[in-house]
């Protein structure tokens, strides 16, 4: 087992446009829903369909707050066989990506020993303090450059260390979300790099992982698999899964296997360094393109992170507690009977008119009754609380304008760039009353969409790995004349 060496990217090719029809599947897996899309690529242009939807449901147990695994690797060959056996279509790659930081360890009989735990169970809780004890704080973002959040997979190994974990004393391979599904349909154990970089056990600027960091802290390096590149082909599809889906030996690539990777990868911006993006949804991810980390202690001060992109770049960003806030109010008003869709929501933050109260949505990172708290939170700083779904919502919107503001200032503080486009894509996108308030409160011009970002990414870095597509910058060109795009001044 390698300790993490990286292979090259691919070099640059002349691509010639082929006049028939490649087609590649992305599965793209979120925190409330995942789905197989097919991405339809000819003369330049992309298409993409939506194959199959199916929730994303956690699993509470007696001894924790799990993925269910097993039930998401279904409706990955439900999707997949849609595309094969009732399709008939022949594709030209497979790519997995998922949100970061959570995995599954597998023993050495190619076993899973350990189901992979959500990122919000609780095992976590005042662990980074206990890990500071150890290795300081300082030393552990200096060797990675990545912001200190307590869901981050360092933490969640220290917590298995620090209770005895029998699975991670038994485990041989630490596999992250995607590279679990990959290594389920092609047998391969490998780890993409942008999956990789979100653990804060990876090293950004070699584009390795830190094994003397977990040595420091009694966790196993050997459980780390070998480091491969986004683009690069991690095998063919098992010979059940070939026959079973009537994709034949299908290639599986990993693509840019962390969502937002995938969904920076698909941001239709043209040259320069003006611009930020922000990958919204349950998350929202805010940051700017980079050479190289940007690790230094201002980085470390205002808590930002270098996160792996496609081509070697890095992605210097900081994580918001995005319209979680909103799908967590849906959740408590639905358990008491109100069940409003989101636009209706938004419609009737929009006859709110402006927020009486701006809150911190860091401040809301972990499940509970989200109006409660959001009342409670105003009521303690002597503001006036919300009181229908509607002003709930316009608070929730106008506060993460605001936030995005700060962010958008410590990056230009840090980088000494001057930004004058934010490009928000993926399913927040759509919400035009956001949009809306970002323009006005940041003063930037805000180019909204694609809504379905991470799914382009992750099937035009398939392409690039196939020699379909040239560059990263070729890819954003397709994104630029294939999907909907608007701006708000």
């Amino acid at each position: 087992m390698s300790s993490g060496q990286t292979e090259s990217p691919p070099p640059n090719r002349v691509i010639q446009w082929r006049a028939i029809m490649s087609n590649y599947l992305a599965v793209d897996l979120g925190a409330e829903s995942g789905r197989v899309m097919l991405g339809e690529l000819a003369g330049g242009r992309l298409t993409l369909e939506e194959l199959r939807r199916f929730p994303n449901q956690p699993v509470e147990l007696p001894s924790g707050f799990y993925w269910d695994a097993f039930r998401l690797f279904h409706e990955i060959q439900e999707g997949l066989s849609i595309a094969g056996r009732e399709r008939k279509l022949a594709v030209a790659g497979i790519g997995v990506d998922t949100w970061g930081v959570d995995f599954g360890l597998v023993a050495a009989d190619g076993g899973l020993i350990d189901c992979p735990r959500h990122y919000r169970d609780p095992r976590t809780n005042g662990i980074p303090e206990r890990l500071f004890e150890a290795v300081p704080r300082w030393e552990v973002f200096s060797r990675t450059g990545i912001q200190i959040m307590s869901i981050n997979s360092l933490f969640q190994l220290y917590a298995m260390r620090l209770a005895g974990s029998a699975a991670l004393n038994d485990a041989d391979w630490l596999l992250f979300m995607p590279d679990l599904f990959n290594y389920w349909l092609t047998g391969e154990k490998r780890s993409e790099v942008t999956i990789a970089s979100t653990s804060q056990f990876y090293d950004g600027r070699t584009r390795q992982f830190d094994a003397e960091l977990l040595g420091k802290l009694g966790i196993p390096a050997r459980i780390l698999s070998e480091l491969v590149e986004p683009g690069r082909a991690v095998g063919k599809l098992l010979p059940r899964l070939a026959a079973s889906t009537g994709l034949g030996a299908a290639t599986v690539y990993a693509t840019a296997a962390h969502d937002t990777a995938s969904a920076v990868a698909a941001v239709p911006a043209e040259g320069g360094g003006d611009w930020c993006y922000i990958s919204s949804g349950t998350w929202s991810l805010m940051g700017v393109e980079l050479e190289a980390p940007l690790i230094d202690r201002r980085s470390y001060e205002l808590n930002y992170t270098n996160e792996a992109g496609v081509e070697g770049r890095t992605r210097l960003l900081k994580n918001i507690a995005g319209l979680w806030l909103l799908q967590e109010c849906r959740r408590a008003w639905a358990a008491t009977g109100d069940r409003f869709g989101y636009e209706e929501l938004v419609e009737m933050a929009e006859k709110a008119g402006p927020a009486k109260a701006i809150v911190d949505p860091d401040d809301f990172l972990q499940p509970g009754n989200m109006p409660n708290r959001i009342a409670d939170w105003c009521r303690a700083r002597r503001l006036p609380p919300p009181q229908t779904p509607g002003e709930f919502c316009r608070v929730i919107l106008e506060s993460l304008a605001h936030r995005y503001r700060e962010v958008l200032e410590g990056l230009e503080k840090l980088t000494g760039r001057q930004i004058r486009t934010i490009h928000i894509v993926g399913g927040g996108s759509r919400n035009a009353l956001l949009n809306r308030l970002v323009a006005q409160v940041t003063g930037r011009t805000v180019v909204a969409g694609p809504v379905e970002a991470t799914a382009a990414g992750n099937v035009l870095v398939q392409a690039i790995g196939a020699g379909e597509v040239r560059n990263l910058e070729e890819a954003r060109a397709i994104v630029r004349r294939s999907l909907e795009i608007r701006t708000f001044q």
